[in-house]
């Protein structure tokens, strides 16, 4: 299938509910309202292209750039590739579920997800942490540092209160990742989840809303999923 085809195919399985809610929740003119389970469908007919998921997020419409992060093949992509994905990745949802979950699969995942941490922009910070939680969520214990996880736990605990929306929801989640899968660290993780608790974001209504991991690892524990790995990232 080519650049044309897709976006045709996207175009018909879109449905005005599902825009309304992607617009509310950020998302701008160009986009079709796609649920991101019927594109599977799609992706079998794609199956993972490079070429074509760079057509389809230079398109700007969010089902395309989705799509996109569907088919891409995280290992061809360079560092500067992810840049520039996130240099377009205009609100929240294209910035931890498309770039960050793209990649949480690639090789160089820590070293860009680092430098995005530390770039002190909202969507980069959030992007960075939440891949962290991608890739702590399905990767084996042994891929990483406990001492690098256990700076950046504290890391948390010390800029969560003053670190931009995006990235306190990112930060919240990390902390909960960390406890829920990666076992080395859970009762680090328990103890700066209850330090920082309870993290408060607005949104753009101005309407408060309280972050608590504490509760959550908690109810992750009570179902029995400490230490779960997903086997797949992306759909």
């Amino acid at each position: 299938m080519n650049v044309e085809a897709v976006m045709q195919a996207l175009e018909a399985l879109g449905k005005e509910r599902l825009k309304k809610m992607y617009m509310s929740n950020g998302a701008h003119e160009p986009l079709f309202g796609v649920a991101t389970g019927e594109m599977k469908p799609l992706f079998r007919k794609t199956k993972l292209n490079q070429a074509l998921a760079e057509q389809l997020y230079a398109t700007g419409n969010y089902d395309a750039m989705y799509f996109a992060g569907i088919i891409a093949e995280p290992n061809v992509m360079t560092e500067a590739d992810y840049d520039r994905w996130m240099d377009a990745a205009y609100f929240y949802m294209l910035s931890d579920y498309v770039v960050a979950v793209t990649l949480s699969e690639a090789d160089i995942a820590q070293t860009v997800a680092d430098k995005w941490i530390a770039s002190g922009e909202e969507l980069r910070m959030s992007a960075g942490w939440n891949c962290y939680c991608w890739l702590l969520g399905s990767r084996p214990d042994s891929e990483f540092s406990e001492d690098k996880l256990a700076r950046m736990i504290g890391q948390a605990v010390d800029t969560i209160h003053d670190a931009p929306r995006r990235a306190k929801y990112a930060m919240s989640q990390f902390l909960y990742t960390v406890a829920v899968s990666y076992l080395p660290l859970h009762e680090q993780a328990v103890a700066a989840a209850k330090a920082v608790a309870p993290v408060e974001v607005m949104d753009d209504k101005g309407k408060r809303k309280v972050l608590n991991a504490v509760e959550n690892i908690q109810k992750a524990a009570d179902r029995g999923q400490l230490g779960f790995k997903r086997k797949h990232v992306r759909c």
